[in-house]
């Protein structure tokens, strides 16, 4: 482990890491989204045989591909950086951080890149079913590769199934199953891939709501904005119950990163949700006196609630979960950060003297060494975290990405319901408004989508492996000087691939779909 690093280095290697992590995500929520659209569109082809249907099929795949082959290319990349910016962490956790992405890219991989051809070039040359199969098993295995993924990203939220190795000085999984169904990824993995299916429908709807502005393809588009609104409508009300779920995982498993969401810092009985609020930008820390709030609209004994499923539970906030001293649920007093970092440097050192003993053949003081190890493991990762403040994420960028993910969360639901009503009861192409509403509102989707990743990667520092692997300890040791070049290239590299697939996308929608 390291113990000595330049800041600089870490702070270039998560503005590397994030800036892959935003462009990927640019393109992984419209591809999960067109598959279930496209999906739906060709299965009403194969049912009525109409060929309009099939004509909507296609012409939503071309955009599809367009977004899928991009999306590859940076998802590629993402992976690589884990060896290459974060070798600490590959070493200390690869046995089971490796595990699904492996699965990843052997099985999903391998089944998107099988029925993607069938899907684009099979419309002649096989059956009507298999053609379907194709295409919703393109689809399937797009999800698929998310599932494992998000496992992946789980896991570095809330590690279980392991146990650590002293003689090899790595985390070993002990229960592949534990990784993969924990209730920290099954709710990680629908919240993300429903918020993509919102994408792919705000998406759709945009789009063929420009046509009809320009009054073109005026039958594909409404037909394209009923398919794309239910799904968009279905996919929000999941997406906010999920985000029940998501919050409730939180508050269990990562109380700091709930603090931080409602800048939040004394704990209470029947604690509010902050439904409205403006932080003090006086307030630095957890030790001054500010008020951390210059305005605040909170929801009574709501944060409980979503906390602990009881509205009068205790909530512990940050100060709270710094100095400790607050009852547990299984009757246990909570220890300080102090004490947790204390723990941590004894386990470190216990971790020592176990190679040294271990090394010269002394069983007694390995049998010793190995029991304070066990007995201080829990807390290894806070030895290497210097100051108590440290714990603590930015509160500021975490509290109003929360929000802003959430708000735009309820504007979905109401957009959808309302360009339902529209488009079933009334006519919608003589509504010019609501049709630059909808074309206005392609890109917030993706802003909630990336706010709700900045809260969930943001709002877990300093760990990069939750209580267990602080970002100090996990960066490789690198020239402060090759990252940022990286940093650089990416960036260049990124926005012109951001800018071709925009421009072949525009290309394509202009064009519009084939009469």
């Amino acid at each position: 482990m390291l113990t000595h690093i330049d800041t600089s280095l870490i702070d270039w290697s998560r503005a590397q890491f994030a800036l892959t992590a935003i462009y990927h995500w640019i393109f992984v929520p419209l591809t999960l989204g067109l598959a279930v659209i496209m999906g739906l569109m060709e299965t009403l082809y194969y049912r009525t045989g109409d060929e309009k249907w099939k004509r909507s099929a296609q012409y939503w795949m071309k955009l599809f591909g367009i977004n899928f082959a991009i999306g590859v290319a940076t998802g590629l990349i993402l992976e690589f950086e884990f060896g290459t910016n974060w070798s600490n962490y590959s070493w200390f956790v690869g046995d089971i951080f490796g595990a699904p992405l492996a699965i990843e890219g052997i099985l999903a991989f391998f089944m998107e890149a099988t029925f993607i051809a069938v899907m684009f070039f099979g419309w002649q040359k096989v059956s009507r079913g298999f053609h379907l199969a194709s295409t919703w098993l393109t689809g399937l295995g797009a999800t698929i590769s998310a599932w494992w993924i998000l496992v992946a990203n789980a896991w570095m939220q809330n590690p279980v199934g392991m146990e650590f190795n002293p003689d090899t000085a790595r985390n070993e999984m002990i229960d592949f199953w534990a990784v993969a169904t924990s209730p920290m990824a099954v709710n990680k993995f629908f919240h993300t891939v429903l918020s993509g299916w919102v994408v792919g429908a705000l998406f759709v709807v945009g789009i063929s709501c420009w046509y009809l502005i320009k009054k073109r393809h005026q039958a594909f588009a409404l037909r394209s904005i009923k398919v794309a609104s239910c799904v968009g409508l279905l996919a929000a009300l999941l997406t906010a119950a999920t985000g029940d779920g998501s919050g409730y995982q939180v508050a269990q498993k990562q109380p700091m990163k709930l603090a931080a969401m409602e800048g939040y810092y004394q704990g209470e009985k029947g604690a509010g949700l902050v439904a409205f609020g403006l932080l003090n930008p006086k307030k630095q820390s957890a030790a001054d006196t500010e008020d951390p709030f210059l305005l605040r609209i909170e929801i009574p004994g709501m944060l409980s609630m979503l906390a602990e499923r009881d509205a009068e539970a205790f909530v512990p906030g940050i100060n709270d979960l710094l100095q400790g001293g607050y009852l547990l649920k299984d009757g246990s007093i909570a220890l300080s950060a102090e004490e947790k970092m204390s723990r941590g440097r004894e386990a470190i050192a216990a971790f020592a003297a176990y190679r040294k003993a271990k090394a010269e053949g002394d069983e007694a003081a390995t049998s010793l060494a190995s029991e304070a190890l066990k007995e201080n493991m829990p807390y290894f990762g806070y030895g290497y975290i210097k100051q108590a403040e440290d714990l603590v994420p930015n509160v500021p960028l975490t509290f109003y990405m929360f929000r802003v993910m959430v708000m735009l969360g309820g504007y979905f639901i109401l957009f959808f319901a309302v360009v339902l009503f529209l488009v079933f009861r009334k006519d919608l192409s003589k509504l010019k408004w609501m049709q630059w509403i909808g074309l206005l509102s392609i890109p917030l989707g993706y802003l909630a989508g990336q706010a709700g990743w900045v809260v969930a990667e943001c709002g877990r520092q300093p760990w990069a492996i939750q209580d267990m692997l602080p970002v100090n300890a996990a960066v490789s040791k690198l020239e402060v000087d090759s990252v940022q070049t990286t940093f650089f290239l990416f960036l260049l590299l990124f926005t012109v691939l951001l800018i071709a697939e925009i421009g072949i996308l525009l290309k394509a929608i202009k064009k519009g779909p084939e009469e």
